[in-house]
């Protein structure tokens, strides 16, 4: 599973990269999903603080609970991806 994760933080961000390059309006799409999976995050996230603060729960675990959200997962893995893709953009930019 460590290989998996290890290939896909490398190969997500660069074949986003090139679908950039050779496709013009696919940052639009990109940037576009960023915010959506921003928006995705930070909504669960503070919902869940929220229920936790509301009910007046002192377990660390049950933040935890958190990880079980299929959206959350999927929302910050693109997040992550994305910022890598930037990072990427960037340092090609530096480079000239």
């Amino acid at each position: 599973m460590e290989l998996v994760i290890v290939l896909s933080i490398i190969i997500v961000p660069i074949s986003m990269y090139f679908i950039q390059k050779k496709w013009s309006r696919a940052h639009v799409i990109f940037n576009f999903l960023a915010l959506l999976s921003f928006a995705i995050f930070a909504f669960i996230t503070a919902d869940s603080i929220s229920a936790i603060l509301i009910t007046d729960e002192v377990f660390m675990t049950t933040i935890h609970g958190i990880f079980l959200n299929l959206w959350f997962l999927t929302s910050g893995a693109y997040l992550g991806f994305y910022i890598l893709l930037r990072l990427i953009y960037l340092s090609v930019i530096e480079r000239g």
